[in-house]
């Protein structure tokens, strides 16, 4: 042993910081931020997790879209069957959770207010902005950027896997947060930590070249100083590339540059920083668990092309019974010629076979593209272009067959005549699915009253969720306890002819809904002045020239008709008339006006001042306090507006008794 006593010790003062450790407690420290912060939100989404397993709907789709082969069978193979439950609301019951849940409503209604060109509402303003702060400190704290630059680097690395795990399609948390949680909900976060990763990455690298040029260091040369320029400006592409404009008009460029970017990214950031490896594999994990659910949920089928005219197809797929549920989408790519390597995203507009009440389209997944861009020009061109040669064939081999003596037929006649019996504005193609993704968050059958609106096509979202009521409250006798009784189908359109795209679906599900005791009253909005054509005559349906305010229509479906000074229009349901008010114009079916809607109708000229939009007695009172759930689907501005004018509802006192208030909105758009 040594007698010279303990070695000294170095003064404080002069003392080398470990800055390494500090920062990487840091990183740690911001990785349990976040994910108890994730881990309340799948806490506070437990109720909503337990009513769709319940309902048999948690799990549909998880492997795909699938066929029942036979739905005799009571337990058929990948069928999912809801459990059956007695559970009601009734007016003037004690409610318990369900008063709470709607006090807990309108204290977070503000939170639904959409800011104009955000894209974003205050909840999800007030998420983003609390995670920039966080990652503001977890900067900051116990660091001197201008000595110690290693901080914000740090700091950019430990946000790689929040990128990856709400950038995924097929991410364990939409299964946890329920349905209408997806990608398309969370991907906001996708989007803003992003942008943070940039500048945090654009910080690190400033001050490094700052300390270099006051020292007279070169900047370029070191593998590390080399590699991390690499790395930055593998960023900067990542970064200006997913910039809007380029998402909208350039989106397959961005899509291809977005994935070979990130994969040249990461193999030039691991030979910038040993520590990178750390938080690049659990991204990796993140983004190899969606790629193995995609590959699962991959499906190529037949299906067929209806061209109902120039700006709408209709996409037929029969072979698709089962594993989707009401609200959600797939990706579609279609083989046509040029236009392979093309998916793009198409809501189903009908609900799953043993629920829907549509019998005009084949059972099956069924979908809308409208003309939007080049893709949806080039199907719909395809179809009726391979329509029109079909007719043009029949025309002529009927012309050939009349001048033809009677006598044997040869084998090419054979063949032609079987083709001139096939249906012909069917065009067949194959086309691959992956999904279904989405979903919409609210329940229908727990609110007494629905409200859906749509503009548009979106209106093949608010569509397939109509179906889906009205299935499970008349075609399933509300085995599953809805308690709905009301439902307001409200759909913005340009001019007349878009209603014939989904007429027919309409005119199926107003029919059932008209023998039971469910209230179903369509409204369709026509937003631009137009030639009047006729309509189809759809059960207890108004068409009228305006664009209506939701928060009017809102109101309406809300206030009891003696509010108004006014009874409910108890003809309604046995009337077909076409109303001229002012400059406006209201075409009514009846329920029992189907047959003769086509041959006669009665035209009335009233004063245009009595007429308030949105203020129209349509439907019998059925009352409130059994909960209001509204949907809404369309670009921007509008989910903007129904949004809105659900939280301005809330916090007004029209509002009344309402009850627990569910909003779900849909944006179609990148």
């Amino acid at each position: 042993m040594s007698s010279y006593g303990p070695p000294p010790v170095v003064p404080t003062e002069f003392q080398i910081v470990n800055t390494g450790k500090i920062d990487q407690d840091w990183q740690r420290k911001f990785t349990i931020i976040w994910t108890s912060v994730l881990t309340l939100f799948i806490v506070v989404s437990i109720p909503l997790l337990v009513r769709t397993i319940r309902r048999g709907t948690a799990l549909k789709g998880l492997f795909g879209i699938s066929e029942v082969w036979n739905r005799n069978l009571p337990y058929c193979r990948n069928q999912y069957h809801a459990i059956k439950t007695s559970v009601s609301v009734r007016r003037g019951q004690t409610q318990g959770p369900r008063n709470i849940e709607a006090a807990l409503n309108r204290v977070l209604s503000p939170l639904w207010w959409c800011i104009p060109g955000l894209g974003l509402n205050l909840g999800q303003v007030l998420l983003v902005v609390t995670y920039l702060v966080v990652v503001l400190v977890c900067t900051t704290v116990d660091a001197s950027l201008m000595k110690n630059a290693n901080r914000a680097g740090y700091m950019a690395l430990a946000q790689l896997p929040i990128i990856f795990l709400f950038a995924a399609k097929n991410s364990v948390l939409s299964l946890l947060l329920g349905p209408g949680n997806g990608y398309e909900k969370l991907n906001f976060i996708h989007k803003w930590s992003g942008r943070s990763i940039f500048f945090a990455s654009l910080l690190h690298g400033a001050l490094w070249i700052r300390d270099h040029l006051e020292l007279g260091e070169p900047i370029l040369g070191e593998i590390k100083e080399t590699t991390g320029i690499a790395a930055f400006a593998l960023l900067c592409i990542l970064f200006l590339t997913s910039l809007w404009p380029v998402r909208r008009f350039f989106y397959h460029f961005f899509y291809t540059v977005h994935f070979l970017t990130y994969i040249s990214f990461f193999i030039t950031l691991c030979y910038h920083s040993p520590y990178a490896p750390t938080w690049i594999f659990p991204a990796l994990a993140f983004y190899g668990l969606d790629i193995l659910l995609r590959m699962v949920r991959l499906r190529i089928k037949d299906a067929v092309l209806v061209p109902v005219n120039t700006q709408m197809t209709l996409i037929h797929i029969p072979d698709c019974t089962d594993g989707w549920t009401a609200g959600q989408y797939i990706r579609l790519r279609v083989f046509l010629s040029g236009r392979v390597f093309e998916s793009h995203p198409l809501s189903i507009l009908t609900a799953p076979p043993e629920t829907s009440c549509v019998t005009s389209f084949p059972q099956g997944a069924n979908l809308g593209a409208r003309v939007m861009g080049d893709w949806t020009k080039a199907i719909n061109d395809y179809a009726t272009q391979t329509v029109e040669a079909l007719k043009k064939i029949d025309e002529g081999e009927a012309c050939t067959e009349d001048k033809k003596e009677k006598g044997p037929q040869s084998f090419a006649m054979e063949v032609t005549t079987s083709k001139r019996t096939a249906p012909l504005p069917e065009v067949p193609v194959q086309v691959m699915l992956d999904g279904p993704y989405g979903g919409c968050s609210v329940d229908l059958g727990r609110y007494e009253t629905v409200l859906l609106f749509a503009g548009g096509s979106g209106a093949t979202f608010t569509l397939g969720l109509l179906d889906d009521i009205v299935g499970r409250c008349v075609k399933r006798g509300r085995e599953g306890g809805e308690i709905t009784k009301r439902i307001e189908f409200a759909w913005c359109v340009r001019s007349f002819g878009a209603i014939a795209w989904f007429a027919p679906a309409l005119m199926d599900i107003a029919t059932l809904a008209a023998s039971s005791n469910l209230s179903l009253h369509i409204s369709v909005y026509i937003t631009c002045r137009c030639n009047f054509e006729a309509t189809p005559p759809i059960p207890n349906c108004d068409v009228t020239i305006i664009r209506p305010s939701i928060y009017k229509v809102l109101l309406d479906v809300v206030t009891p008709p003696e509010t108004l000074g006014s009874e409910p229009a108890a003809s309604s349901s046995n009337t077909n008339a076409v109303q001229v008010i002012g400059r406006t114009l209201i075409a009514k079916h009846g329920a029992d006006s189907i047959a003769t809607a086509q041959q006669s109708s009665s035209v009335a000229t009233v004063d245009s001042e009595a007429f308030e939009p949105g203020v129209c007695n349509r439907l019998p009172w059925v009352g409130t306090g059994g909960g209001l759930a509204v949907c809404a689907s369309g670009p921007e501005s509008l989910t903007r507006e129904a949004a809105n004018a659900v939280a301005r509802l809330q916090l007004s006192k029209a509002a009344g008794d309402v009850g627990i208030v569910g909003l779900h909105t849909e944006v179609f758009a990148l």
